[in-house]
């Protein structure tokens, strides 16, 4: 049983940063792959980032590679997602998700039916 908290979100203006945060607690032992996944108002779950917990393997949608960046702090058991000259198309809810799988391959971490665990959300809106 793994329970994961998002914060860090708010309102920010075209081209500033924003740094989420990502508490789990719990059975942390099993939280083996770790991604933040956003949703936008009618709009489809689309996947982030993601982030192999045993050595910080990374992997991004192509189209937030140099902007956004997924990092995590094993002593706090904390995923984190920096992000960077932000777009109003970022605006969105962002969760951040668990799951029990070493495995690390694009077909894999971009899935959410490979998470286990998530979050509750937390909002980013960015103005023009």
């Amino acid at each position: 049983q793994v329970q994961l908290v998002e914060s860090g979100g708010g309102l920010v203006q075209a081209g500033g940063s924003l740094r989420l945060s990502c508490a789990a607690s719990g059975r942390t032992w099993s939280m083996l792959s770790l991604a933040w996944f956003r949703q936008a108002p009618a709009k489809e779950r689309e996947f982030v980032a993601a982030l192999r917990w045993s050595d910080g393997r990374t992997g991004y949608l192509d189209s937030l590679k140099g902007r956004f960046t997924i990092s995590r702090d094993g002593a706090k058991n904390t995923l984190y997602l920096q992000m960077d000259k932000l777009k109003p198309e970022d605006t969105a809810i962002y969760y951040c998700a668990a799951g029990r799988s070493p495995f690390f391959s694009i077909n894999y971490y971009q899935n959410p039916e490979r998470y286990d665990t998530w979050g509750q959300g937390t909002q980013v809106t960015v103005s023009s």
